[in-house]
């Protein structure tokens, strides 16, 4: 699904335009960068969290020419999904099971 499916749906979903869907969709993923960037923790109950990991410096291997290459230390981000979309995704849940619309 792309950023532009997901506006579509969502604003299928709402009674709001495309353009106004697309404000609070952008808001959300921005919402979610900063923090990350700030070194914070993102977490959504029942869907899973953002965290940034590091990574050690390492020597790394050119796959053209097997010359051997520094790779520098980084932080990255890393998903976790969490239970109940892992049990969605594997097919132990039933989509029409949401939780959300109690």
């Amino acid at each position: 699904m792309t950023k532009a499916e997901l506006v579509e749906k969502v604003a299928g979903q709402i009674n709001l335009t495309k353009k106004q869907t697309e404000v609070v969709v952008n808001t959300v993923f921005q919402s979610i960068t900063e923090s990350l960037a700030q070194g914070k923790k993102v977490e959504l109950r029942g869907f899973g969290s953002f965290r940034v990991r590091s990574r050690n410096a390492r020597i790394g291997r050119n796959p053209k020419s097997g010359d051997r290459v520094d790779v520098p230390a980084k932080r990255v981000p890393f998903f976790k999904a969490g239970k109940e979309l892992r049990e969605l995704v594997d097919g132990e849940l039933d989509i029409s099971t949401d939780s959300s619309s109690e």
